[in-house]
């Protein structure tokens, strides 16, 4: 990827994180330089391009010439999505996500799962409720960034959808 590609790439990966050019620098480097890496004018050094992998949590080697630029795209979509609250569009990135960032997803999917099954829920539309939280549960408790938070979460909408559906049979 060339340094146009790369400026783009770290822009849009710091406006999915709804962060200015000043709080993702820091004292690390000015904001002048990460605007001219941004633009392309600028090529960050490692060291540099570690840093804004850090702050941007987006992992380094994405962030490397010519490797994973696909990735990225596809990772910042879809934490724009989930910021947008675009749930459903989460989910249909299953398909196409790049299994090298199966961590990411995981972590990604199920909160996406638990906030659509917490809408089911309240549309009344316990089955479905049911289906999205064992998704979630399932999405929850893999990888690295397994979120007991969210598996419990998912449990409770699991529970309640359950006690609906007993009460209506």
């Amino acid at each position: 990827m060339n340094s146009i590609e790369l400026g783009k790439k770290i822009k849009e990966a710091r406006i999915a994180k709804k962060m200015t050019q000043s709080e993702v620098v820091e004292d690390f480097i000015t904001r002048n330089m990460l605007s001219q890496i941004e633009s392309g004018t600028a090529t960050p050094s490692m060291k540099t391009l570690a840093y804004l992998s850090r702050v941007l949590d987006v992992p380094l080697f994405l962030l490397m010439p010519d490797q994973g630029e696909d990735a990225l795209s596809i990772l910042i979509r879809a934490k724009g999505f989930l910021a947008e609250e675009s749930y459903e569009k989460v989910i249909e990135m299953k398909e196409s996500y790049p299994h090298q960032l199966s961590d990411e997803f995981s972590a990604i999917f199920s909160y996406a799962y638990l906030q659509l099954s917490k809408q089911a829920l309240l549309s009344e539309d316990y089955q479905e409720a049911a289906n999205l939280s064992q998704k979630a549960m399932e999405y929850a408790g893999k990888g690295i960034y397994a979120n007991a938070t969210v598996k419990s979460e998912s449990i409770m909408v699991l529970n309640r959808a359950a006690e609906k559906l007993n009460e209506l049979s």
